[in-house]
Order: structure tokens, then C-alpha cells, then sequence
């Protein structure tokens, strides 16, 4: 009897259904539940765009990474990040010792595996990260980016394993991440691949928005798959993963061997994911990524895409109709656009060598279609915006392409001046750390445990520094109650109710006098506001008030958490205002 386990893949369940991911705080909360669920061998913890946000929203991911693998860790189960090969975990090539360095500091974090792809599926990219994440210790994962082409057969994916090997891949892992690779294809790929090498363990990854994943997972299953990726409500499903209760129900009938699900545990787990998406992930979540659509089968595109797809279609459709109507022409719905767009990816991608429809290069696809549709509507040439990373992709400067460019394509590129590359992606991105520690040293920023900050620094430059300015947390405070007007915009609802949509589980710490806001009694150093998350035990100093009289100290009135904000350090305010707003245990 076969064994199949299951792995849940949490970060990517948020990511496939919008925008953030959960707090260090509610990670912490979900993780001991997810243990006691006793189905899952695996957890994907972070990696992909998981740090990127956490940057985005004022959270140091950091801290995050260690707290959400520390409890798996201590029971034995595996944890495991996305990595995108010459990309890391960024939308855009890093430099080599950047990279290096990235494992290191994701093992000493307490991450296991590291599930790596390239998006042009280039071997060489993830040959490097192979190495670099085997000298760190980490299992090596490399990944294979399935989608459906001419180009894309069985015989370009077992050669693509066999390559992967060769380099010292410790897994093969099927990544199918708009879940359009047929269930047939899959289970031939994955029994060619065990036949030749029983000893490599194989997972499956499968996104359920065209609805071939169940299918996918049984074929795989029985061509001798040993891990598959899971989800589970509220965010299963949809653009997501299929959900961990009917794969399990599914292979038992089948008459695999499979864990048995602690339901007392899912429905928990379920409640505290649901009760995260409430708090602020929710306003973050395009309903249009709880649906599955065959409409994915055709294009390929990512199930994650169609919100930034049907956002990017809003954007231009009044300006389109506004011309069509102008030149007496018939106006478009939304619907006529999308099928239009939809049939210009297909037109399109073996024309640009048929690149894996995977970040970043599916949104340089649908970009170039998007481009292509709004000019020829205006009665224009196709290929007339591309932009610069798109022709990084085509001119090879970021891995070679599956398939051949179109003649036209080549000939445009010399039009244009521009040349083709063939060399190894990674001599574009010379060394950059001792940039990063230089200036690390100069502005006295410490370079964090197992050199943790310096790493996110050089990773994410922009988004660390908007972060530690303050920048980002404003920003994020700015966009999360746009999101709330925008969605109770039919409702009149006041300031201090959407604060408390914003917190819907915490009590605001008031002032108790009028002055000026005093976050820490430091005067040596500057008073910074306490960081999200941080724990205060009951009557303990939170802040204090500078008042004609003397200083107001105000503790707290309950143990619990800080989870919002919404006074600066110096700030002058009144009696009676929110200072910030705590969760209690």
C-alpha cells in the first residue's frame, strides 16, 4: 500500500487569494492548531512574495519566518519556502552572494526545504541555488514549472528531471501553478521519473482554478507521487489548492495509505483562518479568486492573475469605450475585453518562446497582450509597448526560452538595437553585499541574528528601507482603510467604526490627558512606537503623556497585544483619544 502525505501549503493559500499575508501574531496562533490536525508532513512557511508584504504592511518578516517554523520544527514536521532561483524571493534577478547568503539565513531560521524554479524553466538558474542551499544544509527541492504546450511535452520535462538530478537536486517537485497540466501527462511525467530514480521523492503541486488538480493528483498519486500540496477552508479551492479533506477521502477509496485528519482540529483551524481574513486580509482578497474558471484552460494563465488581470482590465476599459463611442464604434463589456485578452495570450506566447506562465513572466505575457489589444482596438500594430522587462525576458538576459522566438519578435529586437544574450543570467548581477554592510555600518543599523536584516536589506532594498523609516506602515494604514471605505461605500460609516473594522478584536488604549504622546521614557535614545505584536503583561507601561503639569504614565489595562497604532511618537494629542488599539490573551 502506497503512502501519500500531504503537505499544506498556507503561505501560498493566502497569496493565491490576495494580496497580504497573516501577522507574526496570528501565525503563532494558527501553527500549534495545524500540528494538532496530525495530517500534515510538510508546511510551506514563507518564501514566494510572503517577506516582500510583510515589508509592505510595517512588519519585519524576520521574526515572522522564526516564529511561524519554530513550533513544526520542535515536532518534526518539515517546513518549506518558494524560491525563485536567479529571482530569490523577488520579482527580479539578485546577485550571487545575495543569494547565498539566503540559505544560510533561511536555515538558521528553521526552514528545511527550499522548493526551487526558475520561470523559463532554465536549469542552469537553479543549478546555482542547488548548490548554495545544499552547502547551507537545506533539502533542495528543485521545481519544474508545468504548463501545456507543443513545447512542453512529456520528453522536455523527464530530460528537464534527469538535469536537475545531475545537478544534485535532493526532490523533484511538479509546480503546476495554474493547474492547467493534463492529469494524463502529469502521471506519465512522474512515473518516467520514478522508474529511472525510486530513491528521489517527488511532490506535487497543483492549483484547482481550471479544475483538472483532483484529477491531477489521483494520476500522480498512482504513478508513485510522495507528497502532495493541500489547502484547506476558507481558502481552498477557487484560485487556490484543492482542499486536504477530499484528496484524503479521495486516495483512501483509491487504496492509498493516508494520514487521518484531526476534524475537531480543522474546524478550528478553519475558524482562526476565517477570523484572519476578517480582521484585514479580507479587504485584500479579490472575490473573483474564490471561483474556479475554464476560461484559465485556454490562455494558461495563473489562477492568482485574475485579480490583477480583471484590475488591470477596470483601469483601461472606460478609456477603450470612451475612443470606441467617440469613433462611432460599438462599446466592449468587460466580458468581450477578457475573452479578447484571453485569445491574444494564447496568439502570443509561442511567438515569445513560450515562457512558463509563472511570476514574473505570466505578467509580462499578459502586459504585452493587454499593449497589444488596447492598440489594436485604436487601429495600431501589435508589439508596440514593451516594456524593458519583458524584453529582459525575450533577448535571454534571464534564462533561455522553452521555445523559439517568432521571426518577428527577432526582428523587432534588431530594429530596435537590441541584443540577444546567451550567456550564464547570473553574470548580469555582480556581488552587492559589501554595498549593503557599508551602508549597513554607516547608518548604524545592526545586521540582525545570522546576519538575517543585512539579507533582507540586500533582497529588498526599497521595500526595507520604506520599512524602516516608517514609510511603509503609514502607507499600509492609509491603503487598508481605503480598502474599508471603498467596501462599506454604500454604508455611512464613520471613522471610529472603521478603526474598529480595522481592530475588530481589540479595545483601544485611550489617553488619559492632554499632551504630547511619549512612547518609551528613553532619554538617551529616540522613542520609537511599540512594534505590532508586542506583549504587555496588565498595568505595564505603554506610553506616557507630556502634560504643563508633569508626565501622565498610562499602563496597560489587560494582558494581551498591540495591534494597531494610531498616534506617532511626539504627536500632540487629547484627552479621550485611541493611542492604539490592544488584543487581550
Amino acid at each position: 500500500m502506497k503512502e501519500i502525505k500531504f503537505s499544506l501549503v498556507y503561505r501560498d493559500m493566502w497569496q493565491s487569494s490576495g494580496k497580504y499575508v497573516p501577522r507574526i501574531d496570528q501565525l503563532q496562533k494558527i501553527a500549534p492548531v495545524i500540528i494538532d490536525m496530525g495530517c500534515f508532513a510538510r508546511v510551506e512557511t514563507n518564501g514566494g512574495a510572503s517577506e516582500q508584504v510583510n515589508l509592505l504592511y510595517g512588519e519585519n518578516p524576520n521574526p515572522s519566518v522564526r516564529a511561524f517554523t519554530k513550533p513544526f520544527n520542535e515536532v518534526g514536521i518539515q517546513t518549506h519556502m518558494l524560491d525563485r532561483g536567479l529571482n530569490g524571493i523577488r520579482m527580479n534577478p539578485v546577485p550571487a552572494d545575495v543569494r547565498a547568503l539566503m540559505y544560510k539565513v533561511k536555515k538558521a531560521q528553521g526552514v528545511d526545504i527550499t522548493r526551487i524554479f526558475c520561470g523559463l524553466n532554465d536549469v542552469r538558474n537553479i543549478a546555482l541555488s542547488i548548490k548554495y542551499a545544499k552547502a547551507a544544509g537545506m533539502i533542495a527541492q528543485a521545481a519544474m514549472c508545468i504548463t501545456y504546450s507543443e513545447v512542453h511535452t512529456v520528453e522536455y520535462y523527464v530530460n528537464m528531471a534527469e538535469q536537475l538530478i545531475a545537478e544534485g537536486a535532493d526532490e523533484i517537485c511538479l509546480k503546476d501553478m495554474a493547474g492547467v497540466g493534463r492529469p494524463d501527462m502529469l502521471g506519465k511525467i512522474v512515473k518516467a521519473i520514478k522508474t529511472s530514480h525510486p530513491e528521489i521523492p517527488i511532490q506535487y503541486h497543483g492549483h484547482s482554478g481550471p479544475g483538472f488538480s483532483v484529477a491531477s493528483m489521483l494520476e500522480v498519486a498512482k504513478a508513485g507521487v510522495d507528497y502532495l500540496d493541500v489547502a484547506m477552508e476558507p481558502l481552498s479551492w477557487g484560485m487556490v489548492h484543492p482542499d486536504v479533506i477530499t484528496i484524503q477521502a479521495m486516495l483512501k477509496d483509491a487504496g492509498f495509505k493516508v494520514p487521518e485528519i484531526n476534524m475537531k482540529a480543522y474546524m478550528e483551524a478553519r475558524r482562526l483562518t476565517q477570523s484572519f481574513v476578517d480582521d484585514f486580509l479580507g479587504y485584500f482578497i479579490d472575490e473573483r479568486n474564490k471561483y474556479m474558471t475554464s476560461l484559465l484552460i485556454g490562455c494558461g494563465l495563473p489562477g492568482g492573475m485574475m485579480g490583477s488581470l480583471m484590475a488591470d482590465l477596470k483601469g483601461v476599459h472606460a478609456g477603450i469605450n470612451t475612443y470606441l463611442k467617440n469613433n462611432n464604434k460599438p462599446e466592449l463589456s468587460t466580458d468581450e475585453m477578457l475573452v479578447m485578452l484571453f485569445d491574444e495570450v494564447g496568439y502570443i506566447w509561442p511567438k515569445l518562446g513560450n515562457p512558463p506562465l509563472v511570476t514574473p513572466y505570466s505578467q509580462y505575457v499578459k502586459n504585452i497582450a493587454l499593449m497589444n489589444v488596447m492598440a489594436m482596438i485604436k487601429g495600431q500594430p501589435r508589439w508596440g509597448m514593451i516594456d524593458k522587462n519583458s524584453w529582459d525576458m525575450i533577448l535571454g538576459k534571464a534564462g533561455k526560452l522553452p521555445g523559439k522566438l517568432a521571426p518577428e519578435i527577432i526582428e523587432l529586437a534588431k530594429k530596435n538595437n537590441y541584443e540577444f544574450f546567451e550567456g550564464n543570467p547570473q553574470d548580469n548581477y555582480p556581488d552587492e553585499l559589501p554595498k549593503f554592510i557599508k551602508e549597513m555600518e554607516e547608518l548604524g543599523w545592526e545586521r540582525g541574528q545570522d546576519d538575517e536584516e543585512l539579507f533582507e536589506f540586500a533582497m529588498h532594498e526599497k521595500q526595507y528601507r520604506d520599512f524602516k523609516s516608517g514609510v511603509a506602515k503609514e502607507r499600509f494604514d492609509k491603503e487598508l482603510e481605503a480598502a474599508i471605505k471603498e467596501k462599506y461605500a454604500q454604508s455611512e460609516i464613520q471613522i471610529p467604526d472603521i478603526r474598529a473594522l480595522k481592530y475588530p478584536n481589540a479595545e483601544p488604549i485611550v489617553s488619559t490627558a492632554s499632551g504630547r504622546l511619549m512612547w518609551e521614557l528613553d532619554f538617551n535614545e529616540v522613542s520609537v512606537e511599540p512594534p505590532h505584536g508586542r506583549h504587555f503583561k496588565k498595568f505595564d507601561l505603554i506610553c506616557a503623556i507630556q502634560t504643563n503639569y508633569g508626565i501622565e504614565p498610562i499602563g496597560s489595562f489587560c494582558d494581551g497585544r498591540i495591534v494597531g497604532v494610531e498616534k506617532k511618537q511626539g504627536e500632540l494629542v487629547r484627552k479621550g483619544e485611541a493611542l492604539a488599539f490592544i488584543e487581550k490573551d
